[in-house]
């Protein structure tokens, strides 16, 4: 029998309790941030999880939108082990769309649907400081590694969280272009999923959740696994049974719970309403991962 929405909101009830006045960190990617209809949804979720008392701080990625103003202007991305290559034009670009087009654009969502949010890059309040990645790539075990330079790609070195409490406290919504600032004043363009990691350790934040284009962690028969532990995920991965993209989320998931965030979640964002399901019913819809 199909629940009612009474039923439903009985349900969600002591999830609503537990979480009043948790601090929720959420990366934004994938699907869900192209569809019309799942950035609507998003927004409405975002709304909603402050007004029923708790406190979520967004973290936005924004690939295709930057690949499409390169291909606009003449310039072919390039990725090196999945990360993108970023000469100083590239890095006006980043800036320009994560920071500007695709940050705004979430924030007037979230207005719209009748929430406070407010866009911030990592230079605002010194919120995000980084030093420049290096890449080591062992393509072949017989000879030295070799050491790739993707350009203007930071790896995070210090949060600073005062901008997000202050703006919290007072009733708002952050949402963040993962932009990074150097010792020198230099941009750096930084994994979006990292800066979100980082931040839920900074601010100890109750839960950090990634959404992504997939339901989460399958094991070998293809069936989501619902929670994993440390112990298992050594061992699927191990066995190749974890790979590629979802290997690197796992990583920040599991470090961000070895640092005082209570629990990650992997969700597939291209569910309707994902974090609300997530959150707020008894099943939820993706991986719980926990230590």
């Amino acid at each position: 029998m199909t629940p009612n929405v009474a039923d439903i909101l009985i349900e969600a009830l002591p999830y609503i309790r537990r979480f009043c006045g948790m601090t929720i960190v959420i990366k934004y990617g994938g699907h869900a941030m192209v569809d019309k209809q799942l950035k609507e949804d998003f927004a409405r979720d975002i709304t909603l999880l402050k007004l029923v008392g708790l406190n979520p701080v967004v973290v936005h990625g924004g690939g295709p939108q930057i690949n499409s103003v390169l291909e606009q202007m003449g310039i072919r991305p390039r990725f090196v082990r999945g990360i993108r290559v970023t000469d100083e034009v590239t890095m006006d670009v980043v800036e320009m769309v994560l920071a500007g087009k695709v940050n705004k654009e979430i924030v007037a969502q979230i207005n719209k649907q009748g929430g406070r949010a407010v866009g911030l890059s990592g230079k605002d309040g010194g919120l995000i400081s980084a030093k420049k990645l290096s890449v080591i790539y062992q393509k072949d075990m017989d000879k030295p590694p070799e050491i790739i330079d993707p350009g203007m790609v930071g790896d995070v070195t210090q949060i600073n969280p005062d901008i997000i409490n202050t703006l919290t406290e007072k009733g708002f919504i952050p949402i963040i272009a993962p932009v990074g600032v150097g010792d020198s004043g230099e941009t750096y363009n930084i994994n979006a999923d990292i800066v979100a990691s980082k931040i839920a350790i900074a601010l100890s934040a109750g839960r950090l959740i990634f959404l992504t284009d997939v339901d989460g962690v399958m094991d070998t028969e293809g069936a989501l696994i619902s929670s994993i532990d440390a112990e298992k995920i050594s061992t699927m991965i191990e066995n190749k049974a974890i790979s590629g993209g979802m290997i690197p989320k796992i990583e920040y998931a599991l470090n961000a719970l070895n640092n005082n965030v209570k629990k990650s979640h992997i969700i597939n964002g291209c569910k309707r309403h994902a974090l609300l399901l997530e959150l707020f019913t008894d099943n939820g819809i993706g991986t719980e991962v926990t230590t």
